[in-house]
């Protein structure tokens, strides 16, 4: 069983002050995230990341279509889908006033774990989240990235199958950044995580799986390099040398299968790209050629698609409404 079944998931919402329309959030998302799996939401500001994790926490309610979550429908069975939910919204819900140990003990007992269990939850979680320095300061004296694992251990802290993580590197230092991502890395194949971001490498870096939402609906839904591949519409090789002469241009495009060779204009590097149709594979003659003419081979690698590339085709302004994966 997936840990998260969405089918023809829809949410319209009435917009306008004197006349009223619907505005359509959500168009028909359907997808299935397998248990243990770290997943990652990605899409413009106003693709319905925020609204799809609000119908699965039971936050919202859907328009149209299904949500289950560990088997239970977030419709008809909210209090289930709860128990078995942990949520991270963007801004942590933490009580200021209070201290680390005070809000975790509170959240404990009102997420139901037993009297019994809550001591044991809390020095799990302070371990886990790296809060074992400041369980007695205050929540409001705390840094930014502090306050932050204290919302991570407060969707920890009854141990749930499922985490929804919305933005939860949001506003911090890089140093905070690596070391959330770090700990959500940890929390993989214990947990599933749902983690919704705009930030596209930390996509590349923690997440199996991805979804591309764009205007309510689903783009694509693959792996990084799968979806890489996919929209690859010929293979590219980078190729670096100490000295190139004049016609390099020339003589590199006069190589079998070559269809289009140009200066990299992103380095000061005597850097060449070298294209050549689908499946092709250019790289030990062009090795040769570089060797073979003394330029000096300094470097040779292949180009892939990054998911910021793969992302911006999928969500650009002309590209037509896709259909559900």
């Amino acid at each position: 069983m997936a840990a998260i079944e969405i089918s023809g998931l829809s949410k319209d919402y009435l917009v306008g002050f004197w006349r009223k329309r619907r505005f359509r959030a959500l168009d028909r998302l359907s997808l299935q995230v397998e248990q243990g799996e770290v997943f990652g939401f990605l899409g413009p500001n106003g693709a319905g990341k925020t609204t799809t994790m609000r119908i699965l926490t039971g936050f919202l309610p859907a328009t149209s279509g299904t949500a289950r979550v560990a088997g239970f429908d977030t419709f008809n069975e909210p209090l289930e889908v709860k128990r078995r939910i942990g949520y991270l919204p963007e801004t942590p819900p933490v009580y200021n006033e209070m201290t680390v140990k005070e809000y975790l003990l509170f959240v404990g007992r009102i997420k139901g774990v037993p009297p019994s269990d809550r001591r044991k939850a809390l020095t799990r979680v302070l371990e886990r989240c790296g809060l074992t320095e400041v369980p007695n300061r205050l929540i409001g004296n705390l840094s930014r990235g502090y306050r932050q694992r204290v919302g991570l251990a407060q969707a920890l802290i009854h141990n749930p199958e499922v985490l929804i993580l919305d933005e939860p590197t949001i506003g911090l230092d890089p140093k905070q950044i690596i070391e959330i991502r770090s700990l959500i890395q940890e929390l993989a194949g214990e947990h599933t995580v749902i983690l919704s971001t705009h930030i596209l490498q930390e996509a590349t870096a923690l997440c199996q799986r991805v979804i591309i939402i764009h205007e309510g609906r689903i783009r694509a839904v693959d792996s990084p390099d799968q979806l890489s591949a996919k929209l690859r519409h010929s293979e590219k090789v980078s190729v670096t040398v100490r000295q190139a002469p004049p016609d390099a241009l020339g003589v590199l495009g006069a190589l079998p299968e070559v269809m289009t060779v140009t200066r990299d204009p992103a380095t000061t590097r005597q850097t060449f790209i070298v294209e050549t149709p689908l499946g092709g594979d250019i790289r030990e003659g062009l090795a040769r050629c570089v060797v073979e003419n003394g330029w000096g081979l300094l470097e040779l690698k292949t180009l892939s698609l990054s998911l910021e590339d793969v992302f911006l085709q999928l969500t650009r302004e002309d590209n037509p409404k896709g259909k559900n994966s």
